[in-house]
């Protein structure tokens, strides 16, 4: 699914792990090249993933997509401006729940989903073996952001279509078109396994101060990597090269 710049500026990672991580876990190599010189550098690997409730670097994702199993595919129709997000307000507009109200906990934007505390809930059976019947738990299932659900105006609790638009100050906002009020993004979208805000994280011995992390030391140079290690070894490139034509 394509998830445009404002839409990774906006959605918060839950897990707040690095991007690189996630990748790396869900990642399945099925062959590549030696690193020698002599080959050309080619990797064969899964680029199609089956997204479901179960987040991309969890072990029930990676037996959702073990290696030689195909399922059908599944065409998501891209949300160009991500509006749905941890801790919004919304209302049912289809099923048995339909006219009820609930609190967004979980996005999954790969399926265009999300999921809403004490809405469209079923009763669901695992860990059932032979000899043990399993155990019964109540499961929300995933609501479809683009015809399922919509937002909740905070002046009157009732639900509302929106779109973007802009404040003076340049922030980009979302607008109930019914009362003109500002639908905020919550906090709760904020919220991480680490910290409940950013700015109540307590860093510890080993992390990286910030200011260090924002501190810019690349000095853009007009040199090569190899002209950088001969200028600070003391390096100086006597030779002549050979002349070379190029048709």
């Amino acid at each position: 699914m394509r998830i445009t710049q404002y839409l990774t500026s906006k959605l918060k990672n839950f897990s707040n792990l690095p991007k690189e991580y996630i990748e790396r876990s869900k990642k399945q190599v099925y062959w590549k090249t030696p690193a020698e010189k002599n080959y050309l550098q080619t990797t064969v690997e899964r680029k199609r993933f089956r997204y479901t409730t179960n987040r991309s670097w969890t072990g029930h994702f990676r037996q959702q997509n073990m290696p030689g199993t195909m399922r059908r595919k599944v065409f998501v129709e891209p949300v160009e401006d991500w509006s749905f997000f941890r801790g919004d307000r919304i209302e049912v507009l289809v099923g048995k729940d339909k006219g009820k109200q609930g609190i967004v906990t979980q996005v999954i934007p790969e399926r265009n989903w999300v999921i809403v505390e004490g809405i469209n809930w079923h009763y669901r059976r695992v860990g059932a073996e032979k000899e043990f019947p399993g155990i019964i738990i109540k499961s929300e299932a995933p609501l479809h952001v683009t015809k399922d659900i919509r937002l909740v105006d905070p002046s009157d609790l009732q639900g509302t279509e929106f779109e973007w638009r802009f404040t003076e100050e340049g922030e980009k906002v979302r607008v109930s078109t019914r009362s003109g009020r500002i639908i905020p993004i919550p906090e709760t979208n904020n919220q991480t396994y680490d910290y409940k805000t950013p700015n109540a994280y307590i860093e510890r011995e080993k992390d990286t101060p910030a200011a260090v992390v924002s501190e810019i030391t690349f000095q853009p140079k007009l040199a090569t990597f190899e002209m950088d290690i001969m200028e600070e070894m003391g390096i100086k490139e006597e030779r002549t090269p050979a002349k070379s034509y190029w048709y």
